[in-house]
């Protein structure tokens, strides 16, 4: 996934730091193995290789996958879409990077070519067709999920307090050795904007932006990238909804996305560019858990 991970973890009795490793090595490269677009020989970039009209079963982690960008993709209007990785490939976010931007040409023409609407999927069987030339690309759903897979791993070593992260991307389980939950600041790459700390228990926490990478999330209505969106993090259960949704919000105009964001009930902390500087947004549902840090509370999230 061209990115690193961490595990830090309240240690059980009789803990085998060796086993566990080995554990999580093992989960995440079966993970990559499948869903890798930085891998030429995964699962993902041989279907993007396939020949046009060409059906493949998919393995669990796979079809999971993929249903869940399906899912996101229709709720936010095609703000997201898993099928965009030609045009990631074009822009250089990919494994390789480009000498110089696309042409008006060239990206029309990938345009046409990308989306998941072109690819029929039989959710009975797990099977995706490749219609010829579409490309998927996991990159905005992928690191959210493999956060969610070693959860499942450390619970099954009999390690139920840890605070797992994938490339930025971090879920809270249980509470630290002090009794404290898992705190995490958000980065807030603006001057004059207040810090934001997340207490992540039993939950996950997913930022899209380009305030580390550049301007790297592409509209898949538009192909390009888009400039807004300095960061947008998305509280959540589901580290890979969290993934998703960090993705597709960070694609919509400010209207648009504050719209989509209160509609699906998320917990978002966007700082959008405007042109007066960058703005802050707190969606309605994450204002609700806010307790500002004068009043000694603690809830999901504190000021």
């Amino acid at each position: 996934m061209g990115t690193t991970w961490h595990v830090r973890l309240a240690a059980p009795a009789n803990f085998d730091r060796a086993t566990l490793l080995y554990a999580i090595e093992a989960r995440l490269e079966t993970i990559l193995a499948e869903l890798s677009h930085w891998r030429a020989n995964s699962i993902l970039g041989q279907f993007n290789r396939a020949p046009g009209g060409s059906w493949h079963a998919l393995p669990l982690d796979f079809a999971h996958v993929y249903e869940t960008a399906l899912d996101v993709a229709e709720h936010s209007g095609g703000a997201y879409d898993p099928a965009i990785g030609e045009l990631v490939d074009l822009w250089g976010f990919g494994p390789e990077p480009a000498a110089t931007p696309p042409d008006d040409v060239t990206l029309a023409q990938a345009r046409i070519r990308a989306g998941a609407a072109h690819i029929a999927y039989d959710r009975t069987t797990r099977s995706l067709r490749q219609p010829g030339g579409v490309r998927l690309d996991f990159s905005g759903i992928a690191k959210g999920f493999a956060v969610d897979a070693l959860a499942i791993v450390l619970r099954a070593h009999e390690c139920h307090h840890a605070l797992i992260e994938i490339g930025g991307e971090l879920v809270g389980m249980g509470l630290r050795p002090d009794g404290d939950p898992w705190w995490v600041d958000l980065e807030t790459p603006a001057p004059n904007l207040e810090p934001l700390r997340i207490a992540l228990h039993q939950l996950a926490v997913a930022t899209s932006g380009d305030y580390v990478r550049g301007r790297h999330t592409i509209d898949p209505r538009s192909g390009r990238p888009v400039a807004h969106a300095l960061s947008i993090s998305v509280i959540h259960p589901s580290a890979m909804l969290a993934d998703a949704w960090a993705t597709a919000l960070s694609v919509e105009p400010p209207d648009a996305m504050q719209a989509l964001a209160t509609r699906e009930g998320l917990a978002v902390r966007a700082l959008l560019r405007t042109g007066s500087g960058v703005t802050e947004w707190i969606s309605p549902t994450l204002s609700g858990l806010i307790v500002m840090a004068s009043s000694g509370g603690s809830d999901a999230s504190e000021r």
